[in-house]
């Protein structure tokens, strides 16, 4: 397929819904979401369109634009980038009253946990144990090593075992 038009859609079709849910995750404003996924997708079709053949990876190409786009959010806004904790619940209408309770309190420690450790750490998380991403995707979309990569996930995981413990 060499219409770079016909390429990016196809690309769009394949990527949107992640790109959209990481931005999601990182501005919790479905809304803001919106915005910065599609300024993602129109910063992307405009260097696509140019060096559609210097273009390795897509996906890693337009996660990395969308992770400037919320870090530039986020330092005109002037606030800290977190893991927003209010957008997850999960519920189950079979579970009495008290499992439900425990189940709440326990989700609730985890998403604090989350969100008070470092921003690259939170990204991992999310890449690989919610987008299912492998190391080698990750490696991409980070810039990294594949070797620092698993180093990052290792400690993020470290560093939520010991928030969690602290909470």
């Amino acid at each position: 397929m060499s219409n770079p038009k016909q390429l990016f859609s196809q690309i769009y079709d394949n990527c949107v819904d992640k790109i959209y849910r990481f931005i999601f995750l990182k501005v919790n404003s479905q809304e803001i979401a919106e915005d910065l996924c599609s300024e993602t997708f129109l910063k992307g079709w405009q260097i696509f369109k140019e060096n559609s053949q210097e273009i390795e990876n897509p996906q890693a190409f337009l996660y990395k634009i969308a992770r400037n786009l919320v870090i530039d959010y986020y330092r005109e806004r002037g606030r800290a980038r977190t893991v927003p904790t209010d957008s997850v619940s999960i519920t189950d209408p079979d579970e009495n009253l008290q499992e439900k309770a425990f189940v709440n309190s326990e989700i609730e420690m985890l998403k604090t946990a989350i969100s008070n450790i470092k921003e690259d750490y939170q990204e991992v998380l999310i890449w690989h144990y919610i987008d299912d991403y492998s190391i080698s995707e990750i490696s991409q979309i980070m810039d990294k090593s594949e070797g620092a990569v698993r180093v990052m996930l290792h400690r993020a995981l470290k560093a939520l075992k010991n928030k969690v413990e602290e909470a």
